[in-house]
């Protein structure tokens, strides 16, 4: 495992996740979160996933398949009302993903 690489997705994850979640907490509204969240979140969190993968030019596919995986366990942490920690368990297992996977060799790695 790339040591390097899991850290770095660890950071880019949290951090685009932390972004978008306060950019969609300014600008809808709670009752949207309350009826949309189940599909939002998701959303949120693979376009992250995509944005990780494509700044540590790793393979697109395998980084979502990774977010996906990595977001399972956090659905039982939204069910027993700790969504937060549920995050940070999710970006800490796809950070370890994202470790085990080789970068593009098609593409520089801007980092």
């Amino acid at each position: 495992m790339d040591t390097t690489i899991a850290s770095r997705a660890a950071v880019l994850q949290g951090a685009s996740v932390a972004v978008l979640s306060i950019a969609l907490a300014a600008a809808l509204s709670r009752e949207f979160f309350e009826d949309w969240g189940w599909l939002a979140g998701p959303g949120a969190w693979m376009i992250c996933a995509l944005l990780t993968a494509s700044v540590l030019a790793l393979p697109r596919g395998w980084a979502l398949l990774g977010a996906a995986l990595a977001g399972v366990p956090s659905v039982l942490a939204v069910v027993i009302g700790v969504h937060w920690l549920g995050a940070v368990i999710a970006i800490a297992l796809f950070a370890l993903w994202c470790g085990r996977l080789t970068p593009r060799r098609d593409a520089p790695s801007p980092i």
